[in-house]
């Protein structure tokens, strides 16, 4: 069963945690075995990041 518990959604801008860069979510996916939710955004999008990676602005 998917979790709706993901903090950030598609268009919000978040800051990456370790680089500070301001970033726009494009896609959340729950990541099942890890039991957390993984996001692409749209600067970087061949990387993933998990919520504790990301920060509200």
């Amino acid at each position: 069963m998917k979790s709706s518990s993901n903090l950030y959604k598609a268009g919000q801008e978040v800051h990456i945690k370790d680089t500070g860069e301001t970033v726009t979510i494009m896609k959340s996916q729950y990541v099942k075995n890890m039991k957390r939710f993984s996001y692409i955004v749209k600067e970087h999008p061949s990387t993933f990041y998990f919520e504790e990676e990301l920060e509200k602005i």
